[in-house]
């Protein structure tokens, strides 16, 4: 059957109705709303598409103007309900889109022709790799120009108008060319509604003189945007349940571990109502932090080989069994493939398919069905539990230091620590911030996000204007280093226009440091920067914005304080001066297997 925009599949319902807010378990729901009766005055494919992005939950969307987009502008921000973000480039508007998709299930961004599409599509590409539904909408060529032997600008010179579209079509799960208006309705359709069910980006293209054009197909009241429900395979389901639940029951100390692809199967309640059911302990992969609740009785931090939390490896590797719900396996998760795990002893369960240890396997089967139905049938086991309870000590804190010390890394994230809470939401941008920030320890409602699967350098600038924008009553706090700052630094003036109250810590140690601890070079150093006095200039005394650099604790904790009292309604940037050298010891571990990965010589031929 089919279910309409009003009453949307269960396992998508969150208490508000609203795609863009996810439940606690970072699932994504339907707007929830009458879309008003369309009169001939605004019955134009602009609107068209306005309408169906407000009703599918997006509020804003992220853009650059190009001339083959003005038209389509113009419709966008004249819908209610939908806010234009102008960005200072395409690369962190397709950023924003993502870091948005990230809360609230869905993002939008417009470019231009070519120049601005191929500008986006690292980002597009990035949020393919970690399954976010991201809708690229391009401004494209006149319908005048298909089939003509012109050339445009914006283009490489030739009269093929689809290098742009075979760029895209490696990157998106489903591209639409709309330069005619007889199946503009369908095919803009298709595309939001491929996006959503799929999990990833899709690429839509339309004609620059077809965005204030009315059709008869834009002029009847919309047909409420409906998705088709995904249903399990019931007797593939109950074989694999019977026969997980053999394999865990008969051993005697099983984990679970939760995985990203929690997020897209939207199984994370599921996760938990398993993990209260078994009793086993829980852990989370670095790239699933942020989906597996932090405050579980029974969670031990997280798993990720020779860099894990304290004493969680020790109980995931020697136990006897483990369940791995949404797991990636790639080189920089499995630590330069060094984990110590074994496949007879594991059952992983992806979104639509279970693998019990060498077999068998089990397709056609939804994460969060399998998971519900397996926690009604698992013995109640705590074994490995009470294991990791008789050998776990508590972390360290940090060695005092005098206040007008040079500030240490260490000492920093033990305060930002004390900064979270569910009202804040942590952003770690590729580098060090990976490894500090998995050992945060995020409170029930903090919000988390890193691109691990793709680790784009400079993307959490825009991820955190995206994600600062959906989740308005969040104060959401970005670890990013200078290396990364400098790539698309840009955009800190469009948080500033968007009034955005962001906590922006720049870790200013002079370099690329994740690629010394790989493999080091002079390549790795780069020009320093006066970072608050970039952010000042940016400023220019419009919006609210405050800047500190801080060299020591001291000076660190005052900051702090002025960023959450007196500047609480501010973009606060604060810059902290740390040695090139003061890395955590997870990155220096982590660099030097990733090394050895990467530097194997060849196999014999």
């Amino acid at each position: 059957m089919d279910s309409t925009i009003g009453s949307q599949l269960e396992s998508c319902k969150t208490a508000n109705g609203i795609l863009g807010c996810p439940s606690q378990n970072g699932s994504a729901s339907i707007l929830d709303s009458q879309t008003p009766a369309v009169g001939a005055s605004d019955a134009t494919l602009g609107r068209h598409v306005a309408r169906r992005l407000v009703e599918i939950g997006v509020k804003d969307v992220f853009s650059v103007p190009g001339d083959f987009n003005l038209t389509l502008l113009d419709h966008l921000i004249a819908e209610p309900g939908l806010k234009n973000i102008g960005c200072c480039n395409e690369l962190n508007a397709g950023y924003a889109a993502d870091g948005y998709a990230r809360s609230r299930g869905v993002g939008a961004c417009v470019v231009t022709f070519t120049v601005g599409g191929l500008s986006i599509i690292n980002a597009i590409a990035g949020a393919y790799s970690e399954n976010l539904p991201v809708i690229c909408i391009v401004g494209g060529p006149n319908t005048n120009d298909y089939g003509t032997n012109r050339i445009l600008h914006h283009t490489i010179g030739l009269s093929d108008f689809s290098q742009e579209l075979r760029c895209f079509q490696t990157v998106t799960c489903y591209q639409a060319v709309v330069n005619n208006l007889e199946d503009a309705h369908e095919q803009i359709d298709t595309a939001i509604s491929t996006a959503l069910k799929e999990s990833r980006p899709v690429y839509i293209s339309i004609s620059c003189n077809l965005p204030g054009i009315s059709h008869p197909t834009f002029i009847r009241d919309p047909v409420p945007f409906s998705l088709s429900p995904r249903l399990s395979n019931k007797m593939g389901l109950e074989a694999a349940v019977d026969a997980t639940v053999a394999f865990l029951n008969k051993a005697v100390k099983p984990v679970i571990i939760g995985g990203p692809k929690l997020r897209v199967a939207k199984a994370c309640e599921a996760f938990v109502e398993l993990a209260d059911a078994c009793g086993y302990p829980i852990a989370v992969m670095p790239s699933g932090k942020g989906l597996v609740p932090e405050h579980h009785s029974r969670f031990i931090g997280t798993y990720w080989g020779a860099v894990s939390t304290s004493f969680c490896a020790e109980i995931v590797e020697s136990a006897d069994a483990y369940l791995f719900a949404g797991p990636i396996f790639n080189d920089y998760s499995s630590v330069g493939y060094s984990l110590l795990l074994k496949r007879e002893k594991a059952v992983v369960v992806q979104p639509n398919r279970v693998v019990i240890a060498n077999g068998p396997a089990f397709g056609c089967i939804l994460m969060k069905d399998f998971l519900q139905e397996l926690a009604k049938k698992l013995n109640h086991n705590t074994t490995a539990y009470e294991n990791y309870q008789r050998i776990f000590v508590p972390d360290g804190v940090p060695p005092k230091s005098d206040p007008k010390d040079p500030l240490r890394v260490n000492i920093m994230f033990n305060h930002i620590q004390k900064m979270l809470s569910g009202n804040t939401a942590v952003i770690a941008e590729t580098g060090d911030s990976w490894f500090n920030c998995q050992k945060l320890r995020l409170p029930e409602g903090c919000g988390y996000e890193f691109q691990m699967q793709y680790g784009s350098i400079g993307w959490s600038v825009g991820a955190t204007l995206g994600y600062a924008q959906s989740v308005p009553h969040k104060r959401v706090i970005a670890c990013i280093g200078d290396g990364s700052f400098q790539v698309t630094a840009q955009d800190i003036s469009t948080m500033m226009r968007c009034e955005q109250k962001s906590i922006i810590f720049l870790i200013n140690n002079g370099g690329y440091t994740i690629e010394v601890e790989i493999h080091d070079g002079p390549y790795n150093v780069i020009k320093n920067w006066n970072y608050t006095g970039l952010v000042d200039a940016i400023h220019n005394g419009e919006g609210k914005c405050w800047t500190k650099k801080v060299k020591c604790e001291e000076e660190l904790l005052e900051a702090i304080e002025i960023a959450t009292g007196e500047k609480k309604d501010c973009l606060c940037f604060i810059e902290v001066l740390v040695h090139k050298d003061d890395t955590s010891k997870e990155l220096l571990e982590w660099g030097s297997r990733v090394c050895a990965a990467n530097s194997r010589p060849p196999n014999p031929q």
